[in-house]
């Protein structure tokens, strides 16, 4: 029996992986593939508001060059005419970078962001860029330069952030893969917000040539995707060492490029179920404790763990505010007029900080990295909640309460991803379960240092088990 040839919206559908391995047999054309993701942009984009600075004609000609490739039966790499928008936090040459905020509204990037010149390299075709929040602060994507970017489960919610344009990208077909970066939480959210599989790596994994403090292992560029191997895929694309990144991980990233699935029977997983107390909404408590019994149930030996996450708090609040009055404070003292309140607050904080309390958060960091990796010698991964909330109304700029309790920080929702960004462990966001609303809930594993591509093996096996949750898809 002949299987139809995937054309037009078809070709969306596919994993990354299928889509790469389709053009290199010319089973279909890269510019198919472009033209199909363009299509369902068109289509999708308006409601979604994902991508930004699109740049349809200029893809459709690097397809065909790429498709004159093919003919002669040559290959970029690994994403050789797969169609990308890059986070617009990152340098794409020639096209702008906005930042999303009106400081850089016509700001055009003259040379290519370390990931993006190696997703380049691996034959990536650029479709444009994906929405943030201004200067990436804050877990709700909105600006002033683009607007507010919808949940494709329900466009009346938030698609989470920093990377909610990636991932509501990813979630609605737009794009088969996205990249994101991740502080204190800006891929962990928006992959439970999507129904996605997102991976925060160990710091030095995906390497960046960014300015600001390279030693500061908080802020991390990853994956986003509809399925474990194709963010594997991705990651194996953007790691590897750079000599600008002085905790560039030294390891051959075709390890990421071959998983296998780990089983669950024989780990000990240590269950977080609210991570040092923390409140959570109610149907994320109860998917939480549900993902725990799963875990159980595919062998797994689920011991509740109290956490000792005392410290997590000051080191996390302490570094990412002195990151954004490193990064962002002349801009905000040249223009106040132009940046929003929050960037402002963050830099307020710093601009007070004594030499007592920074060298007490750097303290801390090292006690909370030695005692996770301590937690580690007896257990294989820790299961705990992704987020606290489900996606929330767009015109919200953020949770003010979660269960009754009032947040006293604008990111204080986000602490179920920010205490483990204190840790410097790699996290892996996966799919679990809807909420009755029909939104998604997902969970996070958390693992050792460096053991990025053992969580990734483990969530292939968590992958088969929520095969029906995964499944589900928004309809638009």
């Amino acid at each position: 029996m002949t299987v139809p040839k995937p054309t037009g919206s078809a070709l969306t559908e596919l994993t990354m992986r299928a889509l790469a391995e389709g053009i290199r047999t010319r089973a279909f054309s890269a510019e198919e593939v472009v033209a199909a993701h363009l299509d369902r942009i068109e289509e999708r984009n308006p409601q979604i508001n994902a991508i930004v600075s699109l740049r349809a004609e200029e893809a459709l000609d690097d397809a065909r060059a790429l498709d004159a490739l093919t003919a002669r039966g040559l290959s970029r790499g690994p994403l050789h005419g797969i169609p990308i928008a890059v986070k617009d936090l990152m340098d794409v040459a020639g096209l702008r970078t906005t930042h999303g905020s009106r400081i850089y509204v016509d700001h055009v990037a003259t040379a290519d962001s370390v990931i993006v010149s190696k997703m380049r390299e691996a034959g990536a075709v650029f479709v444009g860029k994906t929405n943030v929040p201004e200067f990436g602060v804050g877990s709700h994507t909105f600006n002033e330069v683009f607007g507010v970017t919808r949940n494709p489960y329900d466009t009346a919610r938030s698609a989470g952030g920093s990377s909610g344009g990636a991932a509501a990208a990813v979630t609605s077909g737009m794009l088969p893969i996205a990249d994101g970066s991740d502080l204190g939480g800006s891929i962990r959210n928006p992959a439970s917000f999507g129904n996605l599989v997102g991976l925060r790596p160990t710091a030095g994994r995906v390497a960046s040539a960014r300015p600001g403090n390279a030693w500061d292992p908080g802020s991390v560029l990853g994956p986003l995707a509809r399925n474990v191997s194709d963010a594997a895929a991705l990651l194996g694309v953007i790691s590897g060492p750079e000599r600008r990144a002085p905790m560039a991980i030294d390891e051959d990233p075709a390890q990421f490029f071959a998983l296998a699935p780990r089983p669950f029977a024989g780990t000990r997983i240590a269950y977080s179920a609210d991570l040092g107390g923390l409140p959570l909404d109610p149907e994320v408590r109860a998917a939480t404790d549900a993902a725990a019994r799963l875990a159980a149930d595919l062998g797994a030996e689920v011991v509740p763990v109290d956490v000792d996450l005392s410290e997590a708090d000051l080191v996390f609040e302490t570094f990412r505010s002195l990151e954004f009055l490193d990064g962002h404070g002349e801009e905000a003292a040249a223009h106040p007029e132009l940046v929003k309140q929050t960037l402002k607050d963050d830099i307020a904080w710093a601009s007070g900080f004594d030499a007592a309390l920074i060298a007490r958060a750097a303290g801390a960091r090292t006690r909370l990295f030695r005692r996770f990796q301590a937690l580690f010698e007896d257990y294989d991964m820790v299961l705990a909640p992704c987020v606290q909330v489900l996606p929330f109304p767009v015109e919200w700029e953020y949770p003010t309460e979660i269960d009754g309790v009032t947040m006293d920080r604008y990111y204080a929702w986000q602490r179920s991803c920010s205490r483990i960004t204190a840790t410097a462990m790699p996290s892996l966001a996966m799919p679990m379960t809807f909420s009755r609303a029909g939104l998604p809930i997902g969970v996070q594993f958390v693992g050792p240092y460096r053991a990025d591509r053992a969580l990734l093996e483990f969530g292939l096996t968590w992958e088969a088990a929520v095969a029906d949750v995964i499944a589900r898809r928004p309809v638009l």
